[in-house]
């Protein structure tokens, strides 16, 4: 990875203060994930669920003048801490990338009045963001609404096929938070729809894209899993006490996970599980 890269880029986001070393470890795992995907300079891009623009940043890097990227999301401008998504999409269309950049919040791509042209982009990107959704049947009506719009289709989540001891209180945290989200009305948590790479193989395949290549990437430093494990722990008490429709077996079994996951943290390290990229056409 160029280390100059990832200095460029992360030069044209709102980064809060003392959070560079964060932004540019997150950042570099972007960059992977675009190589993967083998998206190139001039290409075309629609990126579902840009959020406060961490891929959004690297796809209009890469892309370059000659390219385009489009970021939506269904969150407000309002919606994120300590920096709002609407703060971060103005602050990255201002900067020598913003020519090629732009995002627009408050979008539902499943409303009748969201539309492109028929392959209009020549990538559809859905970084980290597909456990946000509230379903599957979102998933997939997502994934079959866009198959018109672009020729490819790139896809990364976490993997929660852990490969080592300390990617376990990660896949925990996420177990979790998606066990209590199952009987919210609505949420804002991170966590709120898990998938797994097979329940997204089956997804992508049953509405008309074929998969092209697919593999398991692994960025240790980056941050994400402490600080799913850190909110679970903080909040699961909170999480519990609002939902009345909550079995109290299910109550004793997410108590008895949470026991697990403490433990789990005094043994080892924590580090984030790999992420599942995959492409289609």
């Amino acid at each position: 990875m160029k280390e100059d890269a990832v200095t460029s880029i992360v030069n044209c986001m709102a980064i809060h203060e003392n959070m560079n070393e964060i932004q540019r470890v997150q950042t570099a795992h972007r960059l992977k994930l675009i190589q993967f995907w083998g998206i190139e300079e001039g290409s075309r891009v629609l990126e579902i669920g840009c959020g406060q623009g961490d891929t959004t940043a690297s796809l209009a890097y890469v892309v370059g003048e000659k390219g385009f990227v489009h970021g939506v999301d269904i969150a407000s401008d309002n919606y994120g801490a300590p920096i709002t998504l609407g703060d971060a999409g103005l602050y990255l269309q201002q900067s020598k990338i913003g020519n090629q950049i732009k995002i627009a919040f408050n979008i539902d791509i499943l409303s009748p009045g969201v539309t492109f042209s028929p392959e209009a982009f020549d990538y559809i990107v859905l970084s980290h963001c597909s456990w946000y959704l509230k379903s599957f049947a979102e998933l997939e009506a997502i994934l079959s609404k866009v198959r018109k719009w672009g020729k490819k289709l790139c896809f990364a989540e976490w993997d929660t096929r852990i490969q080592s001891i300390e990617q376990y209180p990660h896949f925990l945290a996420v177990l979790i938070q998606s066990q209590y989200e199952c009987f919210k009305e609505s949420s804002l948590s991170n966590v709120r729809t898990l998938f797994t790479p097979a329940d997204v193989r089956r997804i992508v395949d049953k509405v008309g894209w074929t998969v092209m290549g697919e593999e398991t990437i692994n960025s240790p430093l980056l941050q994400d899993g402490k600080w799913e494990v850190d909110m679970t722990l903080s909040d699961y008490k909170a999480e519990i006490d609002q939902l009345v429709h909550l079995p109290d077996k299910l109550a004793s079994l997410i108590q008895s996970e949470i026991h697990l996951l403490e433990k789990a943290c005094q043994n080892h390290a924590i580090k984030p599980m790999s992420t599942y990229v995959s492409i289609a056409e």
